[in-house]
């Protein structure tokens, strides 16, 4: 089997967001459970340290341009916590799509190679990141 670019850390968070992602969707499958929300976010953000690393990860939250968002995403966990999942996650949307909206472009790209669904998930992913934000670039 190939080996990936990725060191065995980073493959452990991967695995992370992963299992962050399907407890957070399970979470919201099952009505907005508190629990499975609440180890979704740790698990992601786990994941996500692992992946980048702890400083980055730091450097990410704490840019200027991103204060909103991480508010957003704090205060979204804060009232997950406090017994308010329901509006607790849709602020904590609001915080992930504004920190990591810039990422849905390049990930519209790849998804696009996919058969058949593939370029309906990269326009709907473009819609949501506001189109392409580099689009005069040639590269």
């Amino acid at each position: 089997m190939p080996t990936m670019w990725l060191s065995d850390s980073q493959k452990i968070g991967v695995a992370f967001c992963s299992g962050g992602g399907f407890f957070l969707l399970g979470g919201v499958m099952m009505f907005f459970d508190r629990a499975m929300l609440a180890m979704g976010n740790i698990l992601f953000i786990i994941g996500l340290t692992l992946i980048i690393g702890f400083q980055k990860t730091a450097l990410f939250f704490a840019r200027r341009q991103k204060w909103k968002g991480t508010a957003a995403f704090v205060a979204g966990i804060a009232l997950i916590l406090l017994r308010w999942p329901f509006f607790g996650f849709i602020i904590e949307l609001y915080g992930i799509l504004v920190l990591f909206g810039d990422f849905f472009a390049t990930i519209a790209g790849f998804v696009g190679n996919v058969p058949v669904v593939g370029p309906y998930i990269a326009q709907a992913l473009e819609k949501i990141s506001g189109g392409r934000r580099n689009a005069e670039l040639p590269v």
